[in-house]
């Protein structure tokens, strides 16, 4: 019986032994995949994070150039604006705008709290909705970041009494 003992042995041996072979080949390979998707990830929230830190970095910068715009918007309104200083505003105004710097705000505007500051409030019975009625300075956003909101004159819907 020990020579049937053997054989047996060995064919069980024969037999599992490609079995063991693909298992760490199987695990080898699962781990790769593993390996390849997590490297995938941490590439993909790399760029994220980078292109949120350039975004930042870019509106961080256009948010110092707030003032002078204000300044600039001032100037041009008064006429004061002429000749070389002129030519740098524009110059000042294209590279903003170029680089993705919206001014927002405009007479006649529904009031939205995310997007305006309501500076002066006011009532009457000629509007239905409260409505900016007054840009008292622009707001600016980069993207879909707002970096100032607009400073408005609000004008509320008067309550009418039925009587």
């Amino acid at each position: 019986m020990s020579d049937a003992t053997t054989t047996e042995e060995v064919e069980d041996a024969v037999e599992a032994a490609p079995v063991q072979e693909t298992d760490p080949v199987a695990a080898l390979t699962a781990d790769l995949q593993r390996l390849q998707a997590e490297y995938a990830n941490y590439r993909k929230r790399v760029e994220r994070d980078r292109a949120l830190a350039h975004e930042l970095a870019i509106g961080a910068v256009l948010t110092e150039f707030l003032a002078t715009l204000d300044d600039i918007d001032r100037a041009t309104e008064h006429g004061e604006l002429t000749g070389g200083f002129k030519s740098v505003s524009d110059q000042i105004t294209a590279i903003t705008t170029r680089l993705g710097l919206e001014k927002y705000g405009t007479t006649g505007d529904a009031f939205d709290p995310q997007v305006h500051e309501a500076l002066i409030h006011d009532t009457s019975t000629e509007v239905s909705v409260p409505t900016a009625t007054k840009i008292l300075q622009p707001g600016y956003k980069y993207k879909e970041r707002i970096l100032r909101p607009a400073r408005v004159a609000v004008t509320d819907p008067a309550e009418t009494t039925a009587e």
